[in-house]
């Protein structure tokens, strides 16, 4: 049996497939990070396969840090993005973006 946030996920990610790519990972990241995380960072912009994302407070970012790897994957999945890496912003930052 499916468990209720895995259906959720899988329901989210089919009615996004109309939106901008950015607009897809800022919807599906309250869905992937959770509540508590998502209350204290949100989607900025998406560059390269690289999602920026804006911290209310750098103690955040170790913990967002730590969980990268689970977080990307989540991403790929809900949103149906190419996720290679994210890239955090704290709230006073402006996002940069680097040529590759």
């Amino acid at each position: 049996m499916e468990r209720m946030r895995d259906v959720l996920r899988n329901t989210l990610g089919k009615s996004l497939r109309t939106l901008s790519e950015t607009d897809r990972l800022a919807a599906a990241w309250p869905v992937v990070a959770g509540s508590a995380i998502a209350s204290h960072s949100q989607v900025t912009a998406y560059e390269e396969g690289t999602v920026i994302l804006q911290v209310d407070d750098p103690a955040w970012r170790p913990q967002l840090e730590a969980m990268c790897g689970r977080l990307v994957g989540d991403l790929k999945k809900v949103a149906g993005v190419s996720v290679t890496g994210l890239r955090f912003v704290s709230g006073q930052e402006r996002p940069r973006y680097t040529q590759k």
